[in-house]
């Protein structure tokens, strides 16, 4: 049976590499499935919008209607794979709302599987953040983020027990390069013909670990 999946990437920290995992993963998903619906939920530049127009509209959380108007988009199985990239402003009031309306339980009644992308840190938002969603989250949907530019060296225990994704560190030169309004990660690929070079194996590694992602969730709703 296939689900329509829901990714949520997200992390109670400001600048931990958010936005740029949800455009990685926005075109990979372009790439492999020709559409895909990304959300943007973020207060301050950079933002999913900014880089995405195309594929992305704005959401909000802050308010009843905006709530309902954004789950009514999420749990629909149309088998277009949805990206949200949640501000880390709105990270509280998310999930308090994902748990009041009994969110996962609904989603995965109607055919749609949530994954939650946390992006870890080492700080004291983080240490509080991830526990709650334990509580809230199968342990199935739930991933952590493990941004080697963000979280130098291992990840903290606390965050080490379940699924992690790791994003390796890009030198400063080449995260400005792909910082650019104007870059696409799946347009680089295609038009560099040295596949050698150090950001054809980062996008490619990135997008081949998405795809394992995607792969080991078919296997256990299958």
């Amino acid at each position: 049976m296939r689900h329509t999946p829901v990714y949520i990437i997200c992390s109670p920290r400001p600048l931990v590499g958010k936005t740029l995992i949800a455009r990685l993963l926005s075109e990979f998903l372009l790439l492999k499935n020709g559409e895909v619906a990304a959300f943007d939920i973020n207060l301050k530049e950079p933002s999913l919008l900014e880089y995405l127009p195309a594929i992305t509209e704005t959401a909000e959380v802050d308010d009843t209607f905006g709530k309902m108007t954004l789950m009514d988009r999420l749990i629909v199985d149309d088998g277009i794979a949805k990206v949200i990239d949640l501000g880390f402003h709105a990270f509280d009031e998310f999930f308090k709302m994902s748990e009041e309306i009994g969110f996962m339980k609904e989603a995965a009644r109607r055919g749609v599987a949530p994954v939650i992308l946390f992006v870890a840190d080492t700080d004291r938002a983080s240490a509080r953040g991830y526990p709650m969603l334990q509580q809230q989250i199968p342990a199935t949907a739930l991933v952590t983020i493990d941004n080697e530019f963000v979280v130098r060296g291992e990840l903290p225990p606390a965050f080490a027990h379940g699924r992690t994704l790791h994003i390796a560190a890009l030198p400063v030169f080449l995260k400005t390069y792909i910082d650019r309004l104007t870059f696409s990660f799946t347009a680089y690929l295609r038009n560099e013909k040295d596949t050698s070079t150090e950001l054809h194996q980062w996008i490619r590694k990135n997008y081949l670990s998405f795809r394992e992602l995607e792969l080991s969730l078919l296997l256990q709703r299958s």
